[in-house]
């Protein structure tokens, strides 16, 4: 069996916003100096170094909290494990990324894609959701924005929060307080979200994404002091 000397990293970008896959060669990262990853748009993602080749150490740019966290994880796990390498954020214990051969990396990606899936399934199932089928398209939907970059606030911020609604998604922003409502009642609200390219907030402000609003305005107040499910797209 011959010897692995690439691993795959899956990182989504502090700056950006990306999910992006970066391959990393064996023998790039040497002893006396540490090799750094950069996403598509310049950022430095994760800086990994070793001293025996044994074990490495790997420094994270968190997209949550901004600070950098360190894992210690050993050659073989990186190298040579079918398993991948599961990276956290240490303050909110959310996943950043993975590390390890590319196939697994790739469906472990997958299976992350599978517990919005079941999320959406776990509630359509008690009648939770208004329309579940209209729910899960929109949150697909809306993951596949946020992987793209394309989900931030005018202010600045990339780190939207998510609170799920029997019949809207509410995303929000933590530093200015910006909130954007997106229904997901019927067929005209999806067509609404599925033609849009990015979804920016507004800078200290409310706005309402539906098909309601786009012809006779917004279908009323609401109550948003009280947050639904949290998720992150």
């Amino acid at each position: 069996m011959p010897i692995k000397t690439e691993t795959v990293l899956a990182m989504r970008c502090p700056e950006c916003g990306k999910m992006e896959y970066h391959k990393i060669q064996r023998f790039q990262i040497s002893r006396s100096v540490s090799y750094d990853v950069k996403c598509d748009c310049g950022t430095e993602v994760l800086s990994i170094s070793t001293q025996d080749r044994s074990q490495y150490s790997l420094k994270l740019a968190c997209v949550y909290c901004g600070d950098l966290h360190q894992h210690t994880v050993s050659g073989r796990r990186i190298w040579g494990s079918a398993d991948v390498v599961d990276l956290y954020c240490s303050e909110t214990d959310l996943e950043l990324g993975c590390i390890g051969q590319e196939t697994s990396v790739r469906q472990a990606l997958d299976g992350r894609e599978e517990e919005l899936e079941s999320l959406v399934s776990e509630f359509g199932q008690d009648e939770y959701f208004f329309n579940s089928q209209i729910m899960h398209k929109v949150l697909r939907f809306l993951q596949d924005i946020s992987e793209k970059g394309s989900l931030y606030c005018q202010c600045g911020n990339r780190q939207i929060g998510v609170d799920i609604f029997p019949d809207r998604v509410e995303l929000y922003c933590n530093k200015c307080n910006s909130v954007n409502i997106i229904y997901a009642e019927n067929e005209d609200d999806l067509l609404v979200i599925q033609n849009l390219e990015e979804i920016q907030l507004l800078k200290n402000g409310f706005e309402c994404l539906d098909s309601l609003s786009r012809t006779r305005g917004p279908r009323g107040p609401q109550n948003t002091s009280g947050r639904g499910r949290k998720n992150k797209p």
